[in-house]
C-alpha cells in the first residue's frame, strides 16, 4: 500500500499537470480563433479560383501550360502536411497513417513514389522509414505567412517543370469544426477539371475571352493559383491543429480532475485507516495496563 506522503505527492503532481493542460487549452483556443478567421476568409477565394482554373483546364488546350499537361510517367510525389508540435490528439497520427496507405497503394500499382514533408512531425516519422524524401520544411507553422506558401509552392512547381515527378498529391487535415477534422488526399498537379464538369462536346459551347492572350494569362494565373491553394492547405492544417489541441487538452484537464478525485478519495480512506489503527493500538495498550 502506498504511503500517505507518496499519495500527497501524486495529487500535487496531477494538479500541476492539470494547470498546464488547462493553460494549453486556453492558448489553443485563442490561436484557434485567429486561425479559424484566417481560413474562413481565405477559403471562398481559394475555392472559387480552383473552380475557375478547373473549368479553364477543360476549355483550353491542355498542352498550353505544363501545369495542365497530363503525363504518362509513373512518378508520383506526396506532400505530407503535419504539425510542428505534438499534444494534439490523433491529429498527426491520422495524417501519417493515411499517407502510408496512399504510398503503399501507389507502390503496389507500380508507381515510383516520393514524399515532400511539411512539419516536424512528418519529418521525424519518415526519417525512420524507407520512403524517398525529396524535400522537407520544418517550423512553417510557428509564424505561418503567405511567404511560406510562396517559397514551397515555387519549389514544387520548379521540380514539376523539370520532370522530377508527373503527379502531385497533398495529404492534410481539413478544418471542419472544433470537434471535427477530416484527412484529405487531394490531387494538385496536373490541374484537373471539376468532377461535375461535362466532358461532351456541348460543354465547350461558349468559353472565355482572353486579354491579352491565352498563354500570357495562363503564365500569370496558374502559378498564382498553385500558391493560393498551397496557402489554403496550410491554413486548413493550422486551424485543424489548434482545434485538435484544444480538444485534447480539454479532455486531459477533465481526466486529471477525475484522477485527482480518485486519488484524494483513496488518500482519505488510507489516512482514516491509519488513524483507526493508531486508535486501536492506543485502546489496546490502555486495556493491557489495567
Amino acid at each position: 500500500m502506498p504511503s500517505l506522503q507518496s499519495l500527497r505527492r501524486k495529487i500535487a503532481s496531477v494538479k500541476n499537470t492539470q494547470k498546464i493542460t488547462k493553460a494549453m487549452k486556453m492558448v489553443a483556443a485563442a490561436k484557434l480563433k485567429r486561425a479559424q478567421d484566417r481560413i474562413l476568409s481565405a477559403r471562398p477565394y481559394a475555392h472559387k479560383l480552383r473552380d475557375v482554373m478547373g473549368n479553364l483546364s477543360h476549355r483550353v488546350n491542355r498542352e498550353s501550360h505544363p501545369l495542365f499537361e497530363r503525363r504518362d510517367g509513373k512518378k508520383i510525389e506526396l506532400v505530407v502536411v503535419t504539425s510542428d508540435r505534438g499534444l494534439c490528439g490523433a491529429f498527426n497520427t491520422n495524417i501519417l497513417r493515411r499517407a502510408v496507405e496512399f504510398l503503399e497503394q501507389q507502390s503496389k500499382q507500380g508507381q515510383q513514389v516520393s514524399v515532400s514533408l511539411v512539419g516536424r512531425k512528418s519529418i521525424d516519422f519518415f526519417r525512420r522509414r524507407n520512403w524517398a524524401i525529396r524535400q522537407q520544411w520544418g517550423g512553417v507553422f510557428d509564424r505561418l505567412s503567405y511567404e511560406h506558401a510562396l517559397d514551397i509552392g515555387q519549389n514544387i512547381m520548379s521540380q514539376y517543370h523539370e520532370g522530377t515527378f508527373d503527379q502531385l498529391y497533398v495529404v492534410y487535415n481539413e478544418f471542419k469544426s472544433v470537434m471535427q477534422q477530416q484527412v484529405i488526399v487531394e490531387k494538385f498537379l496536373p490541374i484537373e477539371p471539376p468532377q461535375d464538369v461535362e466532358t461532351d462536346e456541348t460543354s465547350n459551347i461558349g468559353g472565355y475571352l482572353y486579354e491579352p492572350d491565352e498563354r500570357d494569362l495562363l503564365e500569370t494565373l496558374l502559378p498564382k493559383h498553385f500558391e493560393i491553394q498551397t496557402f489554403r492547405v496550410f491554413l486548413e492544417s493550422a486551424a485543424a491543429e489548434q482545434a485538435a489541441r484544444m480538444t485534447a487538452m480539454d479532455g486531459a484537464t477533465r481526466n486529471a480532475g477525475e484522477l485527482i478525485k480518485k486519488v484524494t478519495l483513496f488518500y482519505n480512506k488510507t489516512r482514516q485507516a491509519a488513524i483507526t489503527k493508531e486508535l486501536m493500538d492506543i485502546v489496546g495498550g490502555a486495556e493491557a495496563l489495567k
